[in-house]
């Protein structure tokens, strides 16, 4: 009876890891949400009929809520986890387009820095606490397998080869936490405790709906190097379908395997998109 644990499963990707995960009555899938009672909710409309789905409250930049998230998730299920999904991030239209010296010039000084904390606080400092809330139940787990959730964007090489100015601290936070993937699967391997970083491709969350015209613009020029880096893109992946691939990938994963804190697509490869 696998026993999963998903950060920001209220909507987008981390609903889809529910929705998907959900569906095999053997599994325990535990979301974990900043405000628990529209996920309920939305639980109680749309998969009332699963049984297996507990939802709980924890923000992640709220270390005491994570801790209190990881004894309850102990109590479902009898203080082991074999699957711990990092989904949740920071992602604001911020910086996503624009290169960095438009937002130095676009914005103040103390907006800057204060986007910059955000950014850093959840998609690395938040995601250091997540791990030491949980590793004591996947240290007890059978399978002991961590699956983070990281982009495309954080690849230095990528970014460099095809000229990515855009999201300077969105891809500096993925960056950062393929870095810290690596450490704790360096310290937790005697521990038969895997941690892998991964890109789900381009997702259809909703994100990009309601972008100005400057936005939609260097959102296309970024589309417009992805096709041609990738002729065979052909638009985003529902979150589902990108799940599944990310399971599949991570099934074919183990420490014996030599994959401790690799840094994959949603692929099983260094390929972000087919």
């Amino acid at each position: 009876m696998p026993s999963y644990a998903i950060t920001g499963a209220s909507r987008g990707i981390g609903w889809g890891f529910v929705k998907h995960l959900s569906e095999d009555p053997s599994n325990t899938v535990i979301g974990l949400v900043r405000n628990a009672p529209p996920t309920i909710e939305r639980v109680k409309n749309e998969l009332a009929d699963r049984k297996n789905i507990h939802i709980l409250q924890a923000d992640l930049n709220d270390i005491p809520a994570l801790r209190k998230a990881a004894a309850d998730t102990a109590t479902i299920t009898s203080g082991t986890l074999d699957y711990l999904v990092g989904n949740a991030a920071y992602l604001d239209t911020f910086d996503q387009f624009a290169g960095p010296g438009d937002l130095l010039a676009n914005s103040s000084t103390e907006e800057f820095t204060k986007q910059f904390r955000s950014f850093f606080d959840t998609n690395v400092l938040a995601q250091i606490f997540l791990y030491e809330a949980f590793l004591p139940l996947l240290l007890k787990g059978p399978t002991k397998k961590v699956l983070s959730i990281s982009s495309g964007m954080g690849d230095l090489d990528f970014n460099r080869e095809w000229e990515l100015d855009q999201a300077i601290l969105y891809s500096s936070t993925k960056a950062a936490l393929n870095m810290v993937n690596i450490k704790f699967g360096a310290q937790y391997k005697k521990d038969g405790v895997l941690f892998i970083s991964m890109c789900p491709g381009i997702v259809d969350t909703g994100y990009a709906n309601n972008i100005n015209p400057q936005e939609a613009a260097k959102f296309q020029e970024f589309v417009g190097k992805m096709q041609v880096y990738s002729p065979a893109f052909k638009g985003a992946y529902e979150p589902v379908e990108s799940v599944k691939m990310m399971l599949s990938a991570l099934d074919k994963l183990s420490i014996e395997n030599g994959d401790q804190g690799k840094y994959l697509s949603h692929l099983g490869t260094k390929r972000w998109l087919p």
